[in-house]
């Protein structure tokens, strides 16, 4: 059955929007959406262009060629080239070790120095305790080294060598004499006992110039050595108060100035004087001509 109402022909069209219509126009009120059409989806597109574009290897390596020759020309401006080295602090003999091990051409950018790999070559030297190395205004390497200061002289079966407090090598030296201002140590272990070696030092003060040397012996402990083949045996423990002991029976019976080969200190509740072959053949011969 057919409706009985009927639209009129000339009706004009419903004017309120379709549905997608009005979905798009509430999106377009969004923030975030328009954000993305006027910035992320031009951003996506040049990427995407990009990407594309650097899928070429030609293109890549143009663009590599282009950066390298960018950087190599700012860095080798003349504001950053560095000109020559400057060493502080050490003997010229130390500067010339330290030009060895530093082979750098000048000039140089300063993009191309490694400062601590300088720096870490230079305190590697035996006579250089501490080094600082810096770019210094006016295209200057600047290195500023502290060397070791000898305190003893130590003589091994390799010769003579100058070393510090800690026992670090600072350097050969080809006889005694060239350093008669340090005192002298020899033995296996005498080098890591430099602070001990130099409180005997000090304690063996009175005996002036007889002292000769001091041995360590068997990496334990220490004998005195003086003129006139003496010695004094000192024990492991104790020894500066032992070699006290020995100069005050010194300084009050001139028991060094007698005809003995060795003071043996090693037993401190026993202690041994040997004399010498000499005096020994006399002590013989006294006591067979007393009769006893």
């Amino acid at each position: 059955m057919r409706s009985l109402i009927r639209r009129p022909r000339n009706q004009a069209s419903d004017p309120a929007p379709s549905r997608w219509s009005w979905r798009m126009q509430r999106l377009m009120l969004t923030p975030a959406f328009r954000l993305t059409l006027r910035a992320g989806l031009p951003m996506a597109l040049a990427f995407g262009a990009g990407t594309a574009w650097l899928a070429d290897e030609t293109n890549r390596q143009m663009v590599r060629d282009t950066v390298f020759e960018a950087r190599a020309s700012f860095e080798a401006r003349p504001e950053f080239m560095v000109h020559l080295m400057a060493v502080d602090g050490a003997a010229d003999t130390l500067v010339e070790e330290i030009r060895e091990v530093v082979p750098q051409d000048f000039p140089v950018s300063s993009f191309d120095l490694d400062l601590p790999a300088i720096r870490a070559a230079i305190s590697g030297l035996s006579p250089v305790k501490s080094a600082t190395v810096r770019i210094r205004p006016g295209g200057v390497l600047q290195v500023d080294v502290e060397p070791r200061r000898p305190v003893v002289i130590w003589r091994t079966p390799d010769g003579l060598a100058l070393i510090d407090v800690t026992g670090a090598h600072v350097a050969h030296i080809p006889k005694r004499m060239a350093r008669p201002d340090l005192p002298l140590i020899a033995g296996e272990g005498a080098d890591q006992n430099v602070k001990e070696a130099l409180s005997l030092y000090r304690a063996a003060a009175p005996l002036g110039g007889r002292l000769r040397g001091i041995v360590r012996m068997g990496d334990r402990r220490w004998d005195v050595v003086l003129d006139r083949d003496q010695r004094i045996l000192l024990p492991e423990e104790g020894a500066v108060e032992a070699l006290d002991r020995v100069i005050a029976m010194d300084s009050a019976q001139d028991v060094l100035a007698r005809d003995i080969r060795r003071i043996d200190l090693r037993l401190g509740t026993r202690p041994t004087v040997q004399m010498t072959d000499y005096a020994t053949g006399e002590w013989w011969e006294i006591r067979q001509v007393s009769g006893q």
